[in-house]
């Protein structure tokens, strides 16, 4: 199958150099970019000042620091346009830039690499790159793409001037952030198009195993003000994390063999020009090939499971009284009780935002109240220990240009 799609897309890029183009075609060039900060408080007061709970897993994505001002991103994003061709150089710097550009580095989150000062170099300045490919329009209606891109899977982005909610869902933070690999997509009309492409699994800058993942988007646009995007990524094999700690041994080879799968469902509706609906379903698995009792074992007393699953659904409501002024609501509930992600629990959030927008749109003053809750003692408390709920109460402060 990979090497009939890599045959297709050869022959595309064959067809598209023969074909007569403009020199004159200059392009344009964009700059643009954004800085994030942010001050927020926790009314459970947790001891070690930060948002990740008591097992220092990822309860939050990038807004973790309580009682203190912090810097988010700084983002510097380059993109080049011609008749025929895109190219976009996404840079990010701060705190969350490592958090952004996961599995690119040797840091925390990614203590199964191995530490030879190739890898060293090879992850360490790929933190800051968020983006970087380019796109071919072979034909009007087929174009292909090339090099590291965000996800499409999802509802949210890391960007944070384009969520309306400054606080990120489970859904994304639990999701990947970006692919590195191909991928075509066709418009068979100005209603559909499809994307399919094959990347280095997830949120990986190598393919360390060899196993690639594939991914898809339908794309529909029923009416005008009616979005609905159908995603999938999927492979075997293709979890770098897992194949890591099989490498050295911490794991038995019985868990290479395994399919994973995660279907999205995304879609948008623009009420009336001041009231704005949105929702994000999302569901994964992992299925193991279990031939004997023994590795049905082995993968049961890690996940519970030998096809440990994970998924959530968030509603997502905003209304324009002004330009200036707004709010939105996101309910959500995420389900990682098999802890094949990073949350490792239920969850059941609730996320109000009222964001102010100043300087002809260039300034986003984002306050939000957003109330955690757990089955388990999973946030922090004052004392260190572990409670059911988690109520935070911030604002952000959000430039672009």
């Amino acid at each position: 199958m990979l090497k009939t799609f890599y045959t297709l897309a050869l022959a595309l890029v064959s067809v598209g150099a023969r074909a007569q183009t403009d020199s004159t075609d200059t392009g344009k060039l964009t700059v643009s970019g954004y800085i994030d900060s942010y001050y927020l408080t926790a009314f459970n007061r947790p001891q070690s000042g930060n948002l990740l709970g008591v097992d220092q897993l990822a309860g939050r994505a990038f807004d973790r620091l309580t009682d203190q001002f912090a810097l988010g991103l700084v983002q510097a994003k380059l993109s080049y346009s011609n008749r025929k061709s895109d190219l976009v150089v996404d840079l990010t710097f701060g705190p969350n830039a490592e958090l952004g550009n996961f599995g690119n580095t040797t840091g925390a989150f990614n203590l199964y690499r191995p530490a030879s000062p190739y890898l060293s170099s090879l992850y360490g300045t790929s933190a800051a790159i968020k983006q970087a490919y380019f796109t071919y329009r072979i034909l009007p209606k087929l174009s292909v793409t090339i090099g590291q891109f965000g996800t499409h899977i999802g509802y949210e982005v890391i960007d944070a001037p384009l969520n309306y909610n400054y606080s990120l869902s489970n859904l994304f933070n639990n999701g990947p952030f970006y692919h590195i690999g191909l991928k075509a997509a066709y418009a068979f009309s100005d209603k559909t198009s499809l994307m399919v492409g094959v990347v280095n699994n997830w949120d990986n800058l190598t393919d360390d195993n060899k196993q690639k993942s594939l991914i898809a988007q339908l794309s529909l646009k029923p009416l005008p003000t009616w979005a609905v995007y159908l995603n999938w990524v999927g492979g075997h094999g293709d979890d770098t994390y897992l194949s890591g700690l099989v490498k050295a041994g911490t794991l038995p080879f019985s868990f290479d063999d395994y399919q994973r799968n995660l279907f999205d469902l995304t879609t948008t509706y623009q009420v009336t020009p001041k009231f704005y609906l949105g929702l994000n379903a999302a569901y994964g698995w992992y299925h193991f090939g279990t031939s004997s009792d023994q590795q049905a074992a082995a993968v049961s007393a890690l996940f519970r499971s030998t096809s440990p699953d994970w998924g959530g659904v968030a509603l997502y409501s905003n209304y324009a009284f002004t330009d200036v002024l707004g709010v939105g609501v996101r309910l959500e509930h995420f389900n990682d009780n098999n802890g094949v992600r990073y949350l490792h629990t239920t969850s059941n959030t609730l996320t109000i935002t009222t964001p102010v927008t100043l300087a002809a749109g260039k300034l986003q003053v984002k306050p939000e109240l957003r109330f955690d809750a757990t089955p388990g003692n999973y946030y922090e408390n004052s004392n260190g220990a572990g409670t059911d709920r988690q109520t935070t109460l911030g604002v952000a402060f959000i430039y672009k240009y």
